[in-house]
């Protein structure tokens, strides 16, 4: 067994160069292009606001909240659902739980 190193081959290490180069430049170009998604994504204008405040019946207590366009829903712990005119903030429907079997 010969264990002289042998000579390197100046192309090979030229081609293994812009691989390498190539390789770099795709992963910082898909960075940066899920870095827009994300900042594009995230900054939609057309998301609907919170409600200033909000005025719950005596003795109501939210444990959960969602929206919509035209409402939005308070879902509070003696099992009602109280829905909210978005434009006007006055309270359209409650809907009592019924517990399951």
């Amino acid at each position: 067994m010969d264990d002289t190193p042998q000579p390197v081959n100046p192309a090979m290490l030229k081609f293994l160069m812009r691989l390498v180069t190539v390789l770099t430049a795709t992963m910082i170009a898909g960075l940066l292009v899920i870095i827009a998604l994300f900042v594009i994504r995230f900054s939609d204008s057309d998301a609907a606001d919170l409600p200033q405040s909000l005025t719950l019946p005596d003795g109501a207590q939210a444990t959960a909240f969602t929206q919509a366009a035209g409402w939005y829903a308070i879902v509070t712990q003696d099992d009602r659902i109280l829905i909210y005119d978005r434009a006007t903030g006055k309270l359209r429907q409650s809907v009592t739980i019924e517990p399951g079997n």
